[in-house]
């Protein structure tokens, strides 16, 4: 009985060990977003069409069509978004046609994703 129990408490400091240094990985990664430079689009310069572009930092990943008509930002369609916990980022598309800018604000709360869908789009540009 006393060697299970030695054998639990063991896979049991495994598993906190490794979910701890998981845990900070993926926020270092995700806290590199915050220094990644997106530079301004100018549509005037970006022909009618369809264009495609995706980022993926993990655990994070988007995949998005950018549509454009007379030099304007038309629709966003968010192909695939692996989001973890950041689903709400999504809006961020309706600031992006409004404003026909990535500079627009990350959403609260969602962070993350909205960096890496602006990052996405920006892509798309490429």
């Amino acid at each position: 009985m006393k060697k299970r129990v030695k054998t639990l408490i063991v896979l049991v400091v495994f598993i906190l060990v490794v979910s701890y240094v998981a845990y900070f990985a993926i926020e270092r990664n995700l806290e590199g977003l915050e220094e990644v430079n997106i530079s301004p689009v100018d549509l005037s310069l970006i022909k009618d069409g369809d264009y495609q572009g995706k980022y993926s930092a993990f655990p994070v990943s988007v995949m998005v069509e950018v549509s454009v008509v007379d030099h304007r930002i038309t629709k966003i369609d968010i192909i695939k978004h692996n989001n973890g916990q950041g689903g709400d980022a999504e809006a961020i598309v309706d600031e992006v046609i409004r404003l026909q800018s990535l500079d627009v604000d990350v959403i609260s709360g969602a962070t993350y994703s909205s960096q890496v869908i602006k990052l996405a789009i920006a892509d798309a540009f490429k």
